[in-house]
């Protein structure tokens, strides 16, 4: 399939400064980076570009500044873990512009790595602010987006810059863009989708835009227990979103009309406490007691969807089918899981999972490496699922000026 985006191919970097978006927002305690996950998937990129003689300065942003620079979101510890990484020295300039970023990039020599300060420490990168963007553009002569991470944010970084510069998509962006277009918007059917969670109310617009695309859509985690209250179950202590059964209802009645089939759980695994090796049963979702609650799905339903997966071409995964992070109730999630990497490995099903409790609940499992793709994006993954513009790609798409 054409990309309708330019991508590292496209591009001729010898002898030029590169600007590179990435997304080095890293989990950090007491100054150390808990997860390099991010930098890893930077890296392909990274090397491609100095390889071809270009600069790479790269852009990025950490944590939520507030009123300019301040020392605990600053990125100048993540430069020395970002060279292990990479094998290669990596520069770093105090601020993303002005002279302190002209000043190190002029002493880049091509194949060079700078990293620039956090971008947020200026208020014009939030803001999209015209000033901002072109004082980011000065320092280079091309720009790649490599952070589909940040790519739902339309900012001087992550959408701007591509209308001032010409504009590449980096191979971690590619890669996920491509992921998601073969899993959703061109896929080999039929197609199943999986979603979890503790709510609803946080996915409505997730199960309205997978409904119009999927043909089977199975249901897990604490929403599903609003889907079963909603259809007249008794469902003890569970979690449940008691405002929204007519919502749940409403949608059960458009999937029965249209062509998506929902799947809910038979069976759960229920305890009167939430804790991990609370005393649990199994039971069937008509006979949850009144002091229990729904933590995890039961063997039925784990067999009815390992089934269901046999048959489809396609998978689509957000968020585990219960409190995979307690164990006994880790089951149903490592079970599923495991089965769809089995069938991705054996080349029957191409599977595509995103958004953080789903990243976690298959590195859990140990599977995540198994599946065809895993998006590390979070709230951009969701954005695309609920079918909405991403405006960092939208700019990738439009070119420059």
């Amino acid at each position: 399939m054409k990309n309708s985006f330019r991508n590292l191919d496209d591009a001729d970097f010898r002898g030029k400064r590169v600007l590179v978006r990435v997304d080095l927002n890293l989990p950090m305690e007491n100054g150390r980076v808990t997860d390099a996950t991010r930098i890893d998937r930077i890296l392909p990129t990274i090397r491609e570009i100095a390889g071809k003689g270009g600069k790479v300065i790269l852009l990025a942003h950490f944590g939520r500044p507030k009123g300019g620079p301040d020392e605990a979101n600053s990125l100048k510890p993540i430069a020395p873990v970002l060279a292990e990484h990479l094998g290669e020295p990596v520069a770093f300039a105090p601020d993303c512009i002005g002279e302190p970023a002209k000043a190190a990039i002029g002493k880049m020599r091509d194949g060079d790595v700078l990293l620039l300060e956090n971008t947020r420490f200026h208020k014009g990168e939030e803001k999209n602010d015209p000033a901002f963007v072109e004082a980011l553009a000065e320092l280079g002569d091309v720009y790649v987006n490599d952070a589909f991470s940040a790519a739902h944010r339309a900012h001087a970084s992550t959408e701007g810059l591509a209308h001032r510069l010409p504009a590449y998509a980096g191979r971690t962006m590619q890669a996920e863009l491509e992921a998601l277009a073969k899993a959703l918007d061109n896929p080999v059917r039929p197609v199943m989708a999986v979603v979890g969670g503790a709510k609803i109310s946080t996915k409505l617009e997730l199960i309205g835009n997978l409904m119009k695309k999927v043909d089977i859509l199975a249901i897990g985690g604490g929403m599903a227990n609003t889907f079963l209250a909603a259809g007249g179950k008794e469902i003890g202590k569970s979690l449940c979103e008691s405002d929204l059964l007519d919502t749940a209802r409403a949608i059960l009645k458009e999937a029965a009309a249209g062509s998506c089939r929902i799947v809910l759980p038979v069976d759960a695994a229920v305890a009167e406490e939430f804790k991990a090796h609370a005393p649990s049963k199994i039971v069937d979702v008509e006979h949850v007691g009144q002091g229990e609650m729904i933590l995890d799905i039961g063997p039925k339903t784990i067999d009815a969807v390992e089934r269901l997966l046999a048959d489809v071409k396609t998978l689509v995964w957000n968020g585990p089918f219960g409190a995979f992070e307690l164990e006994p109730f880790d089951k149903g999630t490592v079970e599923v899981a495991r089965a769809a990497a089995r069938l991705t490995e054996e080349g029957a099903l191409l599977s595509v999972a995103g958004g953080g409790d789903t990243v976690a609940a298959l590195n859990h499992a140990g599977v995540a490496d198994a599946f065809t793709y895993v998006s590390t994006a979070g709230g951009a993954f969701l954005e695309w699922l609920e079918g909405k513009s991403l405006p960092g790609v939208a700019a990738l798409r439009g070119g420059s000026t």
